[in-house]
């Protein structure tokens, strides 16, 4: 990979709201190492998302002290260190502890661009006591962004419950016909609650982009 194969969009966030970010699931550690060594010369912060930990012991010295690594959902902040917002506008909303990895994934998204959240986690419908215990404090958050696997019936409850934006991550947790997610994907899209915005399988980063582009929408009405 040399230099010119590089191309990153910085601009992005001027657009959008929200910069480029870097996966590092399908990318090697010298392409992450470059990328980082470009973005250093612009002084530029930058979020990495799916950098394992395995790639991350593999980066040289200077990259990882430049870089706040959370292994639990493979983020990573580099050259950034977040700022405590005022007010929590984000609610992310797990159906059980295995769905943690891509809710961590969106908190951390959200912490990157200075949007408050706020972790419900390990409250679904299997004990639904646990959501209504918290379902007051869910309910002031303008979004909530929903995480489950198996049947994923969470974001349904939700759906009938809160009345802000709500954005549905379908997990990949789950036994057998539950196919690694397809199942909680399929029961998200053909969910009779209305509104409800599906991402794909494990992509808390992409539900964290909806968050942040429905919270742009409102600033941008409010004027």
């Amino acid at each position: 990979m040399s230099p010119r194969d590089i191309n990153i969009d910085y601009d992005r966030h001027n657009r959008l709201g929200f910069g480029e970010t870097i996966f590092c699931a399908q990318k090697t550690v010298d392409q992450i190492a470059r990328i980082l060594d470009e973005v250093a010369e612009r002084d530029q912060p930058f979020l990495l998302t799916r950098l394992d930990e395995a790639k991350f012991a593999a980066l040289d010295a200077a990259h990882r002290a430049a870089i706040d690594y959370d292994p639990d959902s493979q983020t990573a902040f580099f050259r950034f260190a977040p700022a405590a917002p005022a007010d929590a506008l984000v609610a992310v909303v797990t159906a059980g502890t295995s769905d943690s990895r891509p809710a961590g994934e969106a908190m951390r998204t959200l912490a990157f661009h200075d949007v408050g959240a706020s972790g419900f986690f390990d409250v679904g419908v299997a004990g639904i006591w646990r959501l209504m215990e918290r379902i007051d404090e869910i309910r002031r958050h303008p979004v909530v962004i929903a995480v489950a696997g198996m049947d994923a019936a969470l974001p349904s409850v939700l759906g009938g419950l809160v009345p802000g934006a709500l954005i549905a991550v379908p997990t990949s947790t789950g036994y057998g016909m539950a196919r690694d997610g397809e199942t909680a994907l399929a029961a998200i899209l053909a969910s009779c609650a209305p509104g409800v915005t599906v991402c794909n399988i494990d992509n808390g980063y992409g539900a964290a982009c909806a968050a942040i582009r429905t919270l742009t929408a409102a600033r941008m009405i409010a004027g």
